[in-house]
């Protein structure tokens, strides 16, 4: 069989496992098995993957990944969201939108710290979305913020969705967290940016401003978000300066966090254990999945389908950005059935090659690759946090997938620019290694 012909019976395979309801690690791991039968040379399968999962378990660099979940996994069992509220909404009231920034900004607060879009959004949608609609503010565009906010979870660093993808494209985990920063804040200005001018559009629409508080009464209403803050800014300047490792940044961060539960009164031996078994759960199950992904990106590298299709896109001489534009629709449409982490594995083995022979940078494309899964995350109708956003707020599906639409739409200008203007992504991580 051509090489491309074996490439689409084992996307056919796989597609054909996972629409079956077989867990995604086990669809990879049997596709892979098929792809080492058209290996020649008597390669024998079983010790290849044996090989190939004790190889992929044992990377150092996959260290910080569980460091990272408990981290957030502590400070989600906190009462972090119910003070980020009261602690910023003061200092965003002379603002046009006044509260419904705080969506944007707690997400991308808490977002630094639990590295999930689902956990970023259930979590300040719980608080936010109750003291928002008795406010009277409009529920549509609530809804919306929260989902789009919500992605912020796993574009602002420290982020589960990029170690993996630092992991399975060999790249480093610190560029990548590096790159993320001004993304994340171009989104987030984005996002405010829309609320603003939604808001002169519809003053109506906006309740009046809360009486202006006292600069003594606004700082103590933030005092309890010191100790998250001080902890993020250490975590950032540890990574930026060099001072530490990505999995030394994150046992810090751990440290930090139980430390904060401490001061919360949060920390007790039952919220302990549950973000102990919370964390081990998520790993688990990543885990299981990178090691699947493993195992089929090495039986593909055995059989040459990689290089084979970076030849054929090659040779179709598509511009960087028509190859940008057709990976932006294919991870979309992903996005409509799989997670975030699983689009990732599922794709690195065969989309870096054309990447690199593209000429576009695997830091860049890390990045790039985030904000098309943020994308997936608020596409209609089957975005992850619609889902989550339908749960929290009792609304019909459809409500919540046309509150979301204008932030997608921003989203999609996100990529527009960062991969026009590249030193977006690419300023802070050749600031640092340019040493």
């Amino acid at each position: 069989m051509e090489l491309l012909e074996i490439a689409a019976l084992l996307l056919l395979l796989l597609a054909a496992l996972l629409a079956g309801g077989v867990w995604i690690a086990v669809a990879l791991m049997a596709s892979g098995w098929v792809g080492m039968q058209f290996v020649g040379g008597n390669i024998p399968a079983g010790s290849v993957l044996a090989t190939t999962i004790w190889g992929n378990a044992a990377s150092w660099s996959l260290a910080a990944l569980p460091l990272f979940i408990w981290m957030g996994e502590i400070l989600f069992r906190t009462k972090l969201s119910d003070e980020m509220f009261r602690g910023l909404a003061p200092w965003l009231n002379w603002l046009p939108g006044r509260l419904m920034h705080v969506n944007v900004l707690a997400c991308g607060i808490f977002g630094s710290v639990s590295g999930s879009s689902a956990a970023t959004c259930a979590t300040v949608a719980k608080i936010a979305l109750p003291e928002l609609k008795r406010r009277g503010y409009d529920e549509l565009v609530s809804l919306g913020s929260l989902a789009g906010a919500g992605t912020l979870g796993i574009l602002i660093p420290p982020s589960i969705t990029m170690v993996v993808y630092a992991v399975a494209a060999n790249v480093s985990i610190i560029q990548v967290f590096l790159a993320g920063f001004l993304p994340g804040l171009l989104v987030m200005v984005l996002y405010s940016g829309y609320l603003i001018v939604w808001s002169l559009m519809n003053p109506a629409k906006t309740p009046p401003a809360d009486p202006p508080l006292p600069l003594r009464q606004k700082l103590a209403e933030s005092a309890k978000l010191i100790p998250l803050a001080l902890l993020i800014i250490f975590v950032f300047l540890s990574l930026m300066l060099g001072w530490a490792t990505a999995t030394e940044c994150a046992a810090w961060g751990v440290l930090g966090s139980l430390a904060i539960a401490w001061w919360h009164d949060a920390l007790s031996w039952e919220s302990f254990w549950a973000s102990v078994m919370g964390a081990t759960r998520v790993t688990c199950m990543i885990m299981l999945i990178l090691a699947g992904a493993s195992y089929l990106s090495t039986a593909m590298a055995y059989t040459g389908i990689p290089m084979a299709l970076a030849e054929w896109v090659g040779g179709l001489n598509l511009s960087p950005y028509a190859l940008i534009a057709a990976l932006t629709v294919m991870y979309v449409v992903l996005g409509t059935a799989l997670d975030g982490i699983s689009m990732i594995v599922l794709t690195t083995a065969v989309v870096i090659p054309m990447v690199k022979q593209a000429g576009f940078d695997l830091v860049w494309f890390g990045i790039f690759v985030v904000l098309v899964v943020e994308m997936a995350e608020v596409s209609p109708p089957v975005g992850f946090n619609l889902f989550v956003l339908q749960t929290m707020s009792g609304k019909d599906s459809y409500t919540v997938a046309r509150a979301s639409i204008p932030f997608f739409m921003l989203l999609v200008v996100a990529v527009a620019l960062i991969t026009v203007f590249p030193g977006i992504v690419m300023l802070l991580p050749e600031m640092a290694f340019s040493k």
